[in-house]
């Protein structure tokens, strides 16, 4: 779901979501609304051109392969015009290739990510959408018991307020990546999905726009996440993620609803550790989870150095440059926001862009503490739940 250094690096934050993938979490994985799967490692392509011959597969093949997929679309009962209409257009996609391998390679701080994701004009943004849409964002938040800043929050991340969605074609760029092999089933899951949308009439073949990895509309969903999250915000027995807000704001909130979200707290908090904290302790597995008052024994105060002000009885400490960078307190809601996007960094950009919409509290781009070490962009492919 991210692009390049800068330019690659600008669409990729404003399309955090442009990348496919929920954490599995301790029980069964869920679908994700952007693409970002465990990963192989894999050479990279040669400079200038596109070629698959390393990993067993020429672009010349494709063709050849898009006619499996239709078979496979035949026995999963997709019918003949849907595949008429969809299979029509679908070309190899030199660029999908390219920005599904560049993701990887791109490390940067968490206090560059923030700076980058959120500057002060979507902010206020976000603060002035938040007032705009705020009838349309009580009725999800009554529906689905999500507190509306936070579906704005990701609304802003994802597509900057339905302004960037992405005009590939959703087919194309699945089927390309499908095709390319390192992540083959996901992708093929996903193509699959994107047919039934079409074929059960929520969306026509032309509908299907989205990031290079095939996330679509204002909440850049995967397919699959559409089928499982997508919510009638309206009630015109349409869901319709790219045009329709009640719609997003409704699927946004049903897709936190499902996995977990908690109505009556928060994210989390930055935090200030003591000198002698054992990084050991840092982490979001099970076993890493302990009450506040746990971690105010501890030594863990707020920034300024007073006591911990949490009454959480779930909470986690992280640090996502390592013990020498910034800390944070966090609690289950959290976790739900990276069942959304596996990124750590992804998920502390939506609490405090959350917090900073209701005025609650101004994020904290730099912090005091020395540099921390470079850190990936994209989300780990592990799961960091586990244990």
């Amino acid at each position: 779901m991210k692009l390049s250094a800068l330019a690659v690096l600008t669409p990729l934050i404003i399309l955090s979501g442009c990348a496919a993938q929920k954490a599995t979490s301790e029980q069964t994985p869920a679908p994700s609304t952007t693409a970002n799967p465990p990963i192989a490692a894999a050479p990279a392509a040669p400079s200038g051109k596109t070629s698959l011959a390393e990993q067993g597969r020429d672009p010349a093949e494709f063709p050849a392969y898009v006619e499996q997929l239709k078979a496979q679309a035949r026995t999963q009962g997709i019918s003949q015009q849907t595949i008429d209409s969809t299979f029509a257009n679908i070309h190899f996609v030199d660029r999908v290739i390219n920005s599904d391998r560049n993701q990887l390679e791109k490390k940067i701080t968490l206090d560059d990510y923030l700076t980058r994701v959120l500057p002060e004009w979507k902010i206020k943004q976000g603060q002035e959408q938040f007032q705009r849409n705020l009838p349309a964002l009580t009725r999800a938040s009554d529906r689905y018991g999500v507190q509306p800043q936070y579906i704005v929050a990701l609304w802003a991340m994802e597509s900057s307020f339905g302004k960037i969605q992405g005009k590939e074609d959703v087919f194309s760029a699945l089927a390309t990546l499908a095709f390319e092999g390192r992540r083959e089933a996901f992708f093929t899951k996903e193509f699959m999905s994107a047919l039934k949308i079409v074929d059960s009439g929520h969306a026509t073949s032309d509908m299907m726009k989205g990031s290079w990895a095939g996330a679509m509309g204002q909440s850049q969903f995967m397919p699959s996440s559409y089928l499982t999250y997508g919510a009638d915000g309206n009630g015109d027995g349409k869901i319709d993620i790219w045009k329709n807000t009640d719609d997003v704001f409704a699927s946004t909130a049903n897709y936190l609803a499902k996995e977990g979200w908690k109505g009556d707290q928060g994210w989390g908090q930055e935090v200030k550790l003591p000198a002698n904290f054992d990084g050991a302790l840092a982490g979001l597995k099970n076993n890493q989870m302990h009450p506040a008052s746990y971690w105010q024994q501890r030594g863990v105060t707020q920034v300024d150095g007073s006591p911990l002000f949490s009454t959480a009885t779930r909470a986690w400490i992280i640090t996502p440059d390592d013990t020498q960078g910034r800390a944070f307190l966090v609690y289950d809601n959290f976790r739900t926001i990276m069942r959304w996007n596996r990124s750590t960094y992804f998920a502390l950009s939506i609490g405090m862009m959350a917090d900073a919409i209701t005025g609650a509290q101004v994020p904290v781009i730099s912090g005091d503490s020395a540099p921390a070490p470079a850190a990936p962009l994209a989300p780990a492919p592990h799961n960091p739940f586990s244990g």
